[in-house]
């Protein structure tokens, strides 16, 4: 076996390049990946840009990792060779935090983040916490898995954890990398679902994904239409656009809830009347444990729900990034290292 593998690494904020690193054993609770696809995701930027506080380079981004494992540290259970696994940005908690304790592992004090504090999946190779991984089912295209890792977790468990019920509306804001799956989940968990986004282009594809109506904010007011179809239970808001977001609280109903999924860097602005006469809600999602990762790859290969993905092989990973901070993806983009 060769002593060496390729990944792409950041060497300093800004620059990515095309390395050979030695290869590592597993230590205690640890196992050593073979990369097949990981998925290029917004969130990379934190690590590419150096925009996380701290964050010490060199660093390998990527956190959509599917793979096999190929060996396995001392004090690892439950896990063997060969197996097909998952490692999202939630890559393994410490376990004696506060959260930890409380079994919120999602807000681990001292959480590991692949690709940000730890080598992530821009690789051949990857060594990842036992505990932040998340079983891949046999039938799962590995190039699908990565983005059902992050977006498609982020908007199945906000859906999922929110206060709607099947036959409840629920709304889509943004049809992009998040929001096209959003819909599929949407449909498939019972809800009449709306999908909202800036023009009429984007109609079809809604419809074809699952939404029963489609809100061109462009061209009407969306809180209006909203309220015409009755209002929504919940406001699943993908976009990062905080001035798009703001609107949309007065477009639920009485304790509705307007869920946050899309990060960006305007502010939320809210009027405080829709809140207090209705008594309606801003959260905030993230995206999941391990354990919800299994939970979102179980639902989505039965339902049919499929990320849209374009795919690059690993050598063209400076080219994949610029590609999905351009936002010409459709939806996601997913780097192929060795399926």
């Amino acid at each position: 076996m060769s002593i060496k593998y390729k990944a792409v690494q950041v060497t300093k904020p800004g620059k990515l390049e095309i390395v050979e690193k030695a290869i590592t054993e597993p230590t205690s609770g640890q196992v050593r990946i073979r990369v097949e696809a990981c998925g290029v995701c917004h969130t990379d930027a934190l690590t590419v840009e150096g925009a996380f506080p701290g964050i010490n380079y060199p660093r390998v981004p990527g956190h959509e990792v599917v793979g096999t494992i190929e060996a396995i540290g001392p004090n690892v259970d439950g896990w063997k060779e060969g197996q097909r696994v998952g490692v999202g940005l939630m890559a393994g908690h410490c376990e004696h935090c506060q959260p930890c304790r409380r079994g919120d592992f999602v807000n681990c004090a001292n959480q590991v983040m692949a690709g940000i504090s730890s080598d992530g999946g821009y690789a051949e190779k990857m060594i990842a916490n036992a505990d932040g991984l998340a079983a891949i089912p046999d039938n799962l295209p590995s190039t699908e898995g990565g983005p059902l890792l992050c977006p498609g977790l982020t908007t199945f468990n906000a859906l999922r954890n929110s206060k709607a019920r099947p036959g409840d509306l629920v709304a889509i804001q943004g049809v992009g990398g998040l929001g096209h799956l959003g819909i599929q989940y949407a449909r498939q968990m019972g809800f009449q679902v709306v999908a909202i986004a800036r023009g009429k282009d984007k109609e079809d594809l809604a419809k074809q994904l699952g939404a029963h109506h489609y809100i061109n904010s462009s061209a009407e007011d969306p809180v209006a239409a909203l309220q015409a179809l009755g209002g929504a239970t919940v406001i699943l808001a993908t976009a990062a656009s905080g001035k798009s977001m703001s609107p949309l609280l007065s477009g639920l109903v009485p304790r509705g809830q307007l869920v946050v999924a899309g990060a960006g860097n305007e502010p939320i602005e809210v009027n405080p009347t829709p809140l207090l006469f209705g008594m309606r809600s801003v959260v905030g999602t993230m995206t999941g444990s391990p354990i919800d990762a299994e939970d979102t790859l179980s639902f989505s290969s039965p339902q049919g729900i499929h990320p849209m993905i374009e795919t690059f092989g690993l050598e063209r990973a400076p080219e994949a990034y610029e590609r999905m901070m351009s936002g010409h993806a459709r939806f996601r983009i997913v780097l192929t290292v060795g399926e």
